[in-house]
């Protein structure tokens, strides 16, 4: 853009001097004054600034600089002291001792000229190619972090899993009927783990379907005493996102820790949303025998990493074991979509 207002220049100099015609003699003139600048100009751009000075051989830039420019006006010059005499008319370019007429000026200030120039575009193109390397890098920085969010979320699926089929093998032997129907059920949900957990969001109807069928499969290893609950929307507007996988973490971390065979447990799971933002509370009963309820394990220590790398700052976990019989965790995010 640059080099095209620069020859331009001569062309609009001729309008702006009122004359009726451009003057195609003075515009060539001009041009040819031009013209080395604009041949070291390419020289650098194409071939010595990414071969050299991109490449950090700073050494053999400088050398290999210095060099083209004192050699395109070095030919300049004997270019002009061996033009034949009918070239030089009295109005046209004339030469002068130690001047280079394509330029008007001593050798050693088109050098000097010229080295500004080189280095003015060396440093635009080191501008550019720190625009591009901070690029690059957020781009690779935003393929790590999906990395590691997906790592972080398979490594929960095995885990569930290796609980249902716990479940389901403890039922071969009380109901096999009951059994076979549990696995068809376990097949839609691994339908939901591999198909739809693949993608960055899921709908938070089908998230809370799927912790239902989760609670439907956890009740056949247990007995009616245990309180399990489940208090979720029938109906929500439009449609509303949030990571999948991620709040059956805090409802297995509390079928893992919060239920006992010979206590009263319970299990209350709320979730909610109001304002763009969906909530989450899940309440259990605490027994010593079923371990201690307040290590979240590899479970929850995934799920908060994941928050972090989705979220930043922008959502709440509290996890409350104050209580020594009870362990609630209390989640709250902003939707993808609304």
């Amino acid at each position: 853009m640059v080099w095209t207002i620069v020859m331009l220049v001569p062309v609009l100099n001729s309008k702006m001097l009122g004359e009726m015609h451009v003057g195609v003699e003075n515009v060539l003139t001009a041009w040819r004054k031009i013209a080395p600048y604009l041949l070291i100009f390419l020289i650098h751009n194409s071939v010595i600034a990414p071969r050299y000075m991109l490449r950090k051989k700073y050494v053999l830039y400088i050398v290999a600089d210095l060099l083209t420019i004192t050699a395109v006006f070095a030919a300049v010059e004997l270019y002009e002291r061996f033009l034949p005499e009918s070239m030089l008319a009295h109005d046209g370019p004339y030469i002068i001792s130690r001047k280079a007429s394509f330029t008007d000026l001593a050798i050693y200030w088109n050098v000097l000229l010229g080295l500004f120039m080189t280095g003015v575009n060396t440093s635009i193109k080191l501008v550019y190619k720190s625009m591009r390397d901070e690029q690059e890098m957020e781009a690779l920085k935003r393929q790590n972090l999906q990395a590691e969010m997906d790592y972080l979320k398979y490594q929960i699926n095995p885990h569930f899993f290796m609980n249902t089929l716990n479940n389901i093998h403890a039922l071969i032997d009380i109901d096999a009927e009951y059994a076979k129907q549990t696995v068809i059920e376990l097949s839609k949900m691994m339908r939901y783990v591999l198909y739809d957990s693949g993608r960055e969001s899921i709908s938070l109807e089908k998230d809370i379907q799927f912790i239902r069928n989760y609670i439907e499969l956890m009740r056949i290893r247990y007995t009616d005493a245990i309180d399990i609950r489940l208090d979720a929307p029938g109906s929500l507007p439009g449609r509303i996102s949030i990571p999948p996988l991620l709040l059956i973490v805090f409802v297995e971390n509390a079928f893992k820790h919060g239920v006992s065979y010979n206590r009263h447990s319970f299990i209350h799971i709320q979730v909610g949303y109001a304002d763009r933002r969906v909530s989450a509370t899940i309440v259990n009963s605490r027994h010593p025998v079923s371990g201690d309820g307040s290590s979240a394990g590899i479970g929850l220590e995934n799920v908060r990493k994941r928050l972090e790398l989705i979220y930043g700052d922008d959502f709440s976990l509290r996890i409350d074991d104050s209580l020594p019989t009870v362990y609630s965790v209390k989640l709250e995010i902003p939707v993808f979509n609304a």
